[in-house]
């Protein structure tokens, strides 16, 4: 199955050359890290969180999750945790084999990951629906190919956001991929909507939390601040999966708002970026 791309030509661009070009204005941006870097070989990293709204608005986030991704070197599968916003597909929905497309080319399925993740999982369900309109997982995708080509994915759509869903996610990712050369990837945004003071502020406060690799706490959080954020679940899988495959500790890489890119403070959605390592 080809999993033709969804929103190219409204989140980021339609043409592989202007989509390079929106990638490097990104890593260049006053907001993203700097430069472009170099790819190493370190593979220390467990799990990523990023960002996921048009690149104009989140990418130069974004890149700083990239830019260690990249700097730490290229795992052979990304497992990408996604919430679901179309509302299309089952609880949680794998889409096991296939290719996805994107104006940079071919990204194909690691279909023994799946397969064994579908083996390990009560939950996990075929269902390619919940991913053909979803942007969550795509966009992340360019960002990746613009430093390689050679990587597999395992695209997860999680509407079952709940805390023992997410367990049940982080456990079955953590008892698949022991002793393979993954990485997680957790899909969100923060705050939606409110004045950037209440974003930070709020944001701060779960960010903190995920840092910590407290799941727990960030749940709690997020009721208690009555925070926004759309990939909570995919969050607190990869915190699960990161702590059962030997990250010890995470790291805040940048955090902005939409505000910091329109200058309209009153109503911003919230974006982060971190690593657990």
């Amino acid at each position: 199955m080809k999993r033709n791309p969804a929103v190219a030509g409204t989140f980021y661009e339609a043409e592989a050359d202007t989509l390079k070009k929106r990638i490097e204005w990104c890593f260049h941006h006053k907001l993203g890290p700097g430069k472009i870097p170099e790819i190493g070989d370190e593979r220390r990293l467990k799990a990523a969180i990023a960002p996921h709204a048009g690149y104009i608005y989140s990418g130069p986030v974004a890149a700083h999750t990239y830019q260690a991704i990249a700097a730490d070197g290229f795992p052979k599968t990304f497992i990408i945790l996604c919430p679901n916003h179309t509302g299309m597909g089952s609880g949680i929905s794998i889409m096991p084999e296939g290719e996805w497309i994107t104006p940079l080319g071919y990204v194909k399925i690691d279909e023994e990951l799946a397969t064994e993740l579908l083996e390990v999982s009560e939950i996990i369900d075929i269902d390619e629906s919940a991913h053909i309109g979803e942007h969550s997982c795509e966009v992340h995708l360019p960002f990746l190919q613009y430093f390689n080509q050679d990587f597999k994915i395992v695209p997860i759509c999680m509407w079952m956001q709940d805390l023992e869903t997410a367990k049940e996610i982080g456990n079955a990712i953590t008892d698949a991929s022991k002793g393979k050369d993954v990485l997680i990837i957790a899909s969100t945004d923060f705050t939606h909507y409110e004045p950037a003071e209440v974003a930070y502020k709020n944001d701060q406060k779960v960010l903190e939390a995920i840092i910590s690799l407290d799941e727990n706490r960030m749940y709690e959080r997020i009721y208690q601040y009555n925070v926004s954020m759309c990939g909570y679940g995919p969050v607190a899988a990869s915190i699960i999966a990161a702590r059962g495959l030997g990250a010890t500790k995470g790291r805040l890489l940048k955090y902005a708002t939409s505000g910091d890119i329109t200058g309209d403070n009153s109503s911003v959605v919230g974006y982060a970026s971190a690593i657990l390592e």
